[in-house]
C-alpha cells in the first residue's frame, strides 16, 4: 500500500513545514506562502492515505521504537475509522491552508507569521496523530500536543487581553478533561488480561467481559465528561464560545470543524471497540446530555451579536446533534446485544444512527469550516465582529456572500445540501424505534426527535439572521460601507469547502456506502444494500420514507435557471418602471432596517425563562421634558452556566487555595519537613 510509505512522509512534511516557517521568518510574505503551502501538501498526503484505506481496505501502520516495555508499543494505525476522521481533517486542512495564505496578511507587521505557520503545522500533524494513535500513552501525548498547540494559536494575538483570558479558560478546561481521560485509561489498563498493557489491542479484550460492571460504568462516565469537555457538551461548553472567537479565524475553522470531532472519534472507539455497549442507560445519558446541548447551543447562537460567537454556539448545537445520533446508536446496540435473535432490526438501526453520526461529522467539518472562514473574510474586510455594524456586504463582497450563503444553507439543513442528508438519516434512525419496551427509551427518543426538529427550525432562523444582518440591506457602519472583496487565496479556500459541502450532499448515495464500511468495521453490521437503492436513500425498515439528493439536485439545477430567465424581460417588450420604495414619508437609511437584535427579539421573549434578559432604556430630553433628544436601548442575557455553576466552583477553589496557602512559609526547613512527612506516609502506605 502506498499509505505505508506516505505516513512517514506526512510526519516529515509537517515537521519540515514547521521548520521552514522558522527559517524564513524574516521574509513575511515568503514565510506565509511556504508555511501554508507545506500544510496544504500535508493535507493532500493525509487525504490520499485516508482514501486508500477507505476505498481499497487494509491498514497502514507506523511504529516508533520505544525502550520502555511497560508503556507498550508506540504505533500509529490507520484503520477504516481512523481513515474517515483523517478524511475530515485533511479535507478541511487543505481548504484552511490555502485560505490562510491570504488571511494572515491581516497580521503583517504586528505578529510573527513564523509563529502562526509553525504552530499550524504542528497542530495539523497532531490532529492526524490523535486519530491514529493505537496506544493510550501515545494518544495522551498527541492529545496534549494538540491541546497545547491549539492553545498557543488561540493566544496568538498575545497583546489582546480577550485572547489571553479566553486561552487560559480553554487550557484549564482541556486539562481537566485530559485528567479524567487519563483516569479512565488507567482503569482499563488495570483490568487488561494477562500483563497490563496500554495498547489499544489489549483494551479491545475488555469488551469480552474482563472489566467489572462498576469499573465499566466509571470508565464510561469519565470518558464522557473528559471527551465531552473537548467536544463542547453542555455544561462543559463554556470555553468554546470564548476560545473560538478569540482565535484567528483560520484556527477557529480548524478547531470547530475538526478538533472537537476528535472527541467523537475517541468515544466511538472507546465505547464500541473497548468497553462494549451492553447497558442501555449509557446511551440514554448521552441522549439526554446531547439534547440539552443541541437546544442550548442554538438558543444562545440566536442571541449573539458577535458573528464568531454565534458560530461557536452553533458548534455546540451541532455537536449535540452528533451526540444524539451516538446516543441512539448506543441504545440500539445495547438492546441488540442483549437479545440478538429478537432485536435483529435494532442492529440495522444502530448502524443507521452511526452512519448519520459520521456523515454529519464530515458535513459539519466542511460547512462550519466554511462559515468560520467566511466570518474571517468579513472581519478581514470590516475589522469588526459585531453584526450590528455590518450590512450591505453582498454588493461589496459578492463572492464571499455567495460562499457564506452556501454554508448557511448547509447548516440550516436545506435539501440537497450535506446538512440536510445528515439530519435526515438521523431522523430515520430515531423514528423507527416503536418496538423497544422500556419506558425511559420511549420517553427520551421522542424527546430527541422533538429537539432535533426544534433545533433545525431555530438553526434556520439563526442563519437567516446572521446572513441577513451581515450581507443584506444597507451598511450600518463606515467599516461595512468601505469593505472590499478579500484576496483570491481566501476565496479559493472557501470555494473548495463550499463545493465539497454541496457535492457531499448531492452525491451522498455514493458516499453513504463508504461510511457503511466504516460503521460495519465497528458494529459488524452492514446495511448499505438496504439503505441505498440506486439513486435513492431508503432506511432499512423498508417503505417508511425515501429521498434522492441526486434527483433533488438535478431539479434545482434546472429550476433555478428557469426561474431566473422566467422573471427576465428577455425580449424587452414590457416597460420597466423604477421608483422609490414606499417609506412612510421617512427616507430609508440604515436606521430603518432590521437589526440582528430586532430579528431575534421575538425568540428572546418566547424563551425568556432560559435567557433571563435584562433590558435597559435610557432617555435624554431637550430643554423640554415633552421632547426627547435621544432614546437608547440595551438588552443582555444572563450567563446562566457561568454565574450559577462555574462562579461558585471558582469561588470555592480560591477559598480552599487561600486556606492551603498558609503552609507556604517561605522556609526551606519547613519544606524539608513536609517532604520528610510525605516520605514517611508513603513508606507506611506502600510497605
Amino acid at each position: 500500500m502506498y499509505g505505508q510509505d506516505l505516513f512517514p512522509l506526512l510526519i516529515s512534511a509537517s515537521l519540515g513545514g514547521a521548520l521552514l516557517s522558522i527559517v524564513t521568518k524574516r521574509w513575511e510574505q515568503a514565510c506565509r506562502a511556504i508555511s501554508f503551502t507545506a500544510a496544504a501538501v500535508v493535507s493532500l498526503i493525509g487525504l490520499v492515505i485516508a482514501l486508500e484505506v477507505l476505498l481499497v481496505g487494509g491498514q497502514v501502520a507506523f511504529t516508533i521504537p520505544t525502550s520502555v516495555a511497560a508503556l507498550g508499543h508506540f504505533t500509529f494505525v490507520v484503520d477504516r475509522l481512523s481513515a474517515f476522521f483523517m478524511l475530515a481533517i485533511s479535507s478541511l486542512g487543505l481548504c484552511v491552508s490555502i485560505y490562510s495564505i491570504g488571511y494572515t496578511r491581516e497580521y503583517a507587521g504586528r505578529y510573527s507569521p513564523a509563529t502562526m505557520g509553525s504552530l499550524f503545522s504542528i497542530f495539523l500533524l497532531s490532529l492526524f496523530l490523535v486519530v491514529t494513535a493505537s496506544n493510550a500513552v501515545l494518544f495522551l501525548i498527541m492529545w496534549e500536543t494538540m491541546s497545547l498547540s491549539s492553545y498557543l494559536l488561540v493566544v496568538y494575538e498575545s497583546r489582546n487581553r480577550e485572547s489571553v483570558s479566553s486561552g487560559l479558560l480553554y487550557v484549564v478546561m482541556t486539562h481537566l478533561g485530559t485528567a479524567l481521560i487519563t483516569v479512565a485509561f488507567i482503569i482499563m489498563w488495570l483490568h487488561t488480561p494477562g500483563e497490563h498493557s496500554f495498547d489499544f489491542s489489549a483494551f479491545r479484550e475488555l469488551s469480552a467481559g474482563a472489566l467489572p460492571e462498576a469499573a465499566r460504568a466509571a470508565a464510561f462516565l469519565l470518558l464522557l465528561v473528559g471527551f465531552g469537555t473537548k467536544a463542547g457538551l453542555v455544561p462543559l461548553h463554556v470555553w468554546l464560545p470564548q476560545a473560538h472567537p478569540a482565535a484567528p479565524s483560520n484556527i477557529s475553522a480548524m478547531m470547530s470543524g475538526v478538533m472537537v470531532k476528535t472527541a467523537v472519534y475517541m468515544l466511538i472507539r472507546c465505547y464500541f471497540d473497548f468497553l462494549g455497549v451492553t447497558d442501555s442507560w449509557w446511551g440514554l445519558v448521552v441522549l439526554l446530555v446531547a439534547s440539552v446541548s443541541a437546544l442550548v447551543g442554538v438558543l444562545y447562537a440566536l442571541m449573539e451579536e458577535d458573528i464568531k460567537r454565534a458560530l461557536a454556539y452553533s458548534t455546540v448545537e451541532n455537536v449535540g446533534l452528533i451526540f444524539i445520533g451516538l446516543g441512539a446508536a448506543m441504545v440500539f446496540q445495547s438492546y441488540y446485544l442483549a437479545d440478538p435473535a429478537a432485536n435483529a432490526h435494532l442492529a440495522d438501526l444502530a448502524a443507521l444512527a452511526l452512519i448519520a453520526v459520521l456523515f454529519h461529522t464530515l458535513a459539519h467539518s466542511l460547512f462550519k469550516g466554511l462559515l468560520f472562514m467566511g466570518a474571517g473574510a468579513v472581519m478581514y474586510a470590516t475589522h469588526t465582529r459585531d453584526l450590528e455594524e455590518m450590512g450591505g456586504l453582498a454588493k461589496r463582497m459578492r463572492w464571499t456572500g455567495i460562499l457564506f450563503f452556501i454554508g448557511a444553507l448547509s447548516i440550516s439543513a436545506i435539501p440537497p445540501f450535506s446538512g440536510f442528508v445528515g439530519e435526515w438519516l438521523m431522523f430515520q434512525s430515531l423514528l423507527l424505534t416503536q418496538n423497544i419496551n422500556d419506558p425511559m427509551v420511549n420517553v427520551l427518543l421522542p424527546v430527541a426527535v422533538a429537539v432535533l426538529a426544534l433545533t433545525g427550525a431555530l438553526a434556520a432562523a439563526c442563519f437567516v439572521r446572521v446572513f441577513g444582518a451581515t450581507f443584506l440591506a444597507r451598511p450600518r457602519s463606515k467599516h461595512a460601507a468601505e469593505a472590499v472583496e478579500v484576496p483570491r487565496t481566501m476565496l479559493t479556500g472557501m470555494g473548495i469547502a463550499a463545493g465539497a459541502s454541496v457535492l457531499l450532499g448531492i452525491l451522498s448515495v455514493f458516499i453513504v456506502p463508504v461510511i457503511d464500511s466504516v460503521t460495519s468495521s465497528v458494529l459488524g453490521v452492514s446495511i448499505a444494500s438496504k439503505l441505498v437503492n440506486g439513486l435513492v436513500l431508503m432506511p432499512p425498515a423498508g417503505e417508511f420514507s425515501s429521498m434522492s439528493p441526486v434527483i433533488i439536485g438535478a431539479l434545482l439545477l434546472f429550476a433555478v435557471p428557469f426561474a431566473y430567465f422566467a422573471t427576465r424581460d428577455l425580449g424587452g417588450r414590457r416597460p420597466v418602471e423604477k421608483g422609490d420604495t414606499w417609506d412612510c414619508g421617512t427616507p430609508l437609511s440604515s436606521r430603518t432596517e432590521y437589526s440582528a437584535a430586532g430579528f431575534s427579539n421575538p425568540i428572546n421573549r418566547i424563551f425568556r425563562s432560559i435567557y433571563r434578559p435584562h433590558t435597559e432604556v435610557r432617555t435624554e430630553y431637550t430643554s423640554s421634558t415633552l421632547i426627547k433628544r435621544k432614546i437608547s436601548f440595551s438588552s443582555t442575557i444572563e450567563p446562566v452556566f457561568e454565574r450559577y455553576l462555574y462562579a461558585p466552583v471558582a469561588a470555592l477553589v480560591i477559598a480552599l487555595a487561600r486556606r492551603v496557602g498558609v503552609i507556604q512559609k517561605g522556609s526551606i526547613q519547613a519544606y524539608l519537613a513536609y517532604i520528610f512527612v510525605i516520605l514517611l506516609v508513603l513508606l507506611v502506605v506502600f510497605r
